[in-house]
């Protein structure tokens, strides 16, 4: 058995992926299992990866039909052997020690995950200089290198999220059968996972020390798809039905309030990525789902900040106002927010009811600067 199992999803990143392998191949955990899952590439990465499975026996290279990030992960959670998990994306890279330390820790306290703070970044292509940006799991800084239950202390749950900054251990995914969602063209299926992982540990640990670098200037990334409208909701819909299964009602119960936040995050975080011409669409659709979870009851406003709660009750009570107060500027410039404006005010003084009300408002106007000349 190895220590560690790393599963590499992979699709069309010939641009990144040696410079991701090298990274992994590299770890001065030797005794590791790398599977690397081609999901039908179109590019190079094939090629790249086979490269590699044929100077490293440590490698596990499978081959298949494109079918989603969901699908790939799930061949390679069933492929692994090793005591414990991990993910790294194959746009992204890791520090040679990582795996490591990680095991070290999980292991020294007898961890269902441990995961750590990371590096975001962005490389520029003429020098290859990369600009950093260190990412705390937890903000407020007191949860960090202690042994916690996250059914005890379920805000854990609002840290970043993630999957790929930890390992996990491999006996308790399979005892929960803890799998990503597979709808066919879907993104961000790494949420599901996430919060199968919260809601069925009970010890876990966050160090706050950063190991994972996380690309962000990768435009093929599903973080910059402007098209994919609705994939979130589906995957909370996902999340849900897992609460919803019979014997989780305690686990309900006790998280879905910070679900619930989480959910209100990702949904606003969607609203920054779409494309304009989907959000007001969007908004309606988002404000009629947290209506009913207030009226389910599943809201605990305390989770929120002030700030927060006054957004998300224009979003519930006024759709239309949320769009044009918050939605329609999300995700953009100063700059970017007048041009939006404009165009805003261009298409309503074109529209039928803007033409029909100045029409209508002729007379009247008419005859108030009458009166006023008389007088």
């Amino acid at each position: 058995m190895a220590k560690v199992s790393i599963i590499i999803p992979t699709y069309n990143v010939e641009d990144y992926l040696r410079e991701c392998m090298d990274s992994v191949t590299r770890q001065t955990l030797k005794d590791i299992e790398i599977i690397c899952i081609n999901d039908g590439s179109t590019d190079g990465s094939l090629e790249i990866l086979k490269e590699y499975a044929d100077k490293d026996p440590r490698i596990v290279l499978v081959d298949k039909e494109n079918e989603g990030y969901g699908v790939g992960m799930n061949i390679g959670l069933d492929k692994a052997s090793g005591e414990y998990i991990g993910i790294v994306e194959p746009d992204d890279f890791v520090p040679l020690n990582m795996y490591e330390d990680l095991y070290n820790t999980a292991k020294e306290n007898d961890l269902d995950f441990v995961k750590a703070d990371f590096y975001r970044f962005t490389r520029n292509c003429e020098n290859g200089n990369m600009e950093l940006i260190y990412n705390h799991l937890d903000s407020t800084g007191e949860n960090y290198n202690q042994v916690i239950n996250p059914y005890e202390k379920p805000y854990i749950t609002k840290f970043i999220m993630n999957t790929w900054s930890g390992i996990y251990r491999r006996e308790y995914i399979e005892k929960y059968h803890i799998r990503h969602n597979t709808t066919p063209g879907a993104s961000f299926q790494d949420n599901g996972f996430f919060w199968q992982t919260f809601m069925y540990a009970k010890r876990c640990m966050f160090l706050d020390k950063p190991y994972y670098m996380n690309r962000r200037d990768n435009p093929n990334s599903s973080v910059n798809n402007k098209q994919k409208v609705y994939c979130m909701n589906v995957e909370y819909d996902f999340i849900r039905d897992i609460f919803m299964q019979k014997g989780n009602e305690e686990l309900w119960d006790r998280f879905k309030s910070y679900y619930n936040y989480k959910r209100y995050f990702s949904y606003t975080f969607t609203i920054g990525r779409i494309s304009d011409e989907f959000k007001r669409e969007y908004v309606e659709r988002i404000s009629k789902e947290m209506k009913r979870a207030v009226e389910l009851d599943e809201i605990d406003m305390n989770v929120f900040t002030p700030r927060t709660q006054e957004r998300f009750g224009l979003l519930v009570k006024d759709p239309e106002g949320y769009y044009q107060k918050y939605a329609l500027f999300e995700g953009t410039s100063e700059a970017a927010k007048v041009r939006k404006l404009e165009k805003e005010l261009s298409e309503v003084r074109r529209s039928t009811t803007f033409k029909v009300g100045k029409a209508l408002m002729l007379l009247p106007r008419s005859i108030k600067r009458g009166l006023k000349k008389n007088k």
